[in-house]
């Protein structure tokens, strides 16, 4: 069947940055000025979004998907192909993600950051006390979990959303107080989330982007079941 996945480590990208390059140097230094739990870089907005995002579970998708399945004209059968989709993407995309966090096991910025001084790497300055504004996980770093479930839900929404149509697209988080979101588009949608998990300070933005790639892919074999 080709839209099911052949292995755990059919999307395993190639590993995060070397510690003793710029593009580390860069991630380090983002993540440390924007994602600190005291940071006077991130705005009031860049926290609200990271609080938002800080329910990283596969539900918090399923308003998304629900935002194209109320559109006009479509009925029950294409729905729930749809939502079968969706969760065979997430289900595809944390089996990817998971496969590879293991097997690279990178720390993630809060070890990095108060350890910035064993990584050989002139451009990063360590920090003792330094703390992300949200928990950080208990899991390795690289790639991002959210980043990937919203690529790969945003590529088989992509597929069902006629050309043209703009749907809003809206979902609520827990960790909001049930607040709502909009977003314009599936690109935008994906972009908050990568954002969202810098502006926590539990990610690098190599890792965001990464995750999304994979994201993606995951998403276009799923699309091959509706």
């Amino acid at each position: 069947k080709p839209w099911l996945m052949a292995s755990a480590d059919q999307y395993r990208p190639a590993a995060p940055p070397a510690l003793a390059t710029e593009a580390w140097a860069r991630d380090y230094n983002e993540v440390k000025a924007i994602g600190a739990r005291a940071s006077t870089a991130r705005t009031a907005e860049q926290t609200e979004i990271a609080k938002f995002w800080e329910y990283s579970l596969p539900p918090i998708y399923y308003g998304v998907v629900r935002s194209v399945a109320d559109d006009p004209g479509r009925d029950t059968v294409r729905n729930a192909r749809l939502f079968a989709a969706v969760a065979q993407a997430m289900d595809d995309a944390m089996i990817s993600v998971f496969d590879a966090k293991y097997h690279y096991n990178f720390w993630r910025p809060v070890t990095a950051i108060r350890n910035g001084d064993l990584d050989g790497n002139d451009g990063t300055e360590r920090e003792a006390t330094w703390g992300p504004l949200i928990e950080t996980p208990l899991h390795p770093e690289y790639p991002s979990a959210h980043s990937i479930l919203a690529a790969a839900v945003g590529a088989v929404l992509a597929a069902e959303i006629p050309a043209g149509a703009r749907p809003a697209l809206t979902t609520a988080s827990p960790t909001a107080g049930g607040k709502l979101r909009r977003w314009a588009s599936v690109d935008d949608l994906v972009r908050e989330v990568a954002d969202a998990r810098i502006y926590a300070g539990i990610h690098f933005r190599t890792s965001t982007d990464v995750g999304a790639t994979m994201g993606r892919r995951v998403g276009e074999l799923a699309v091959l079941a509706l």
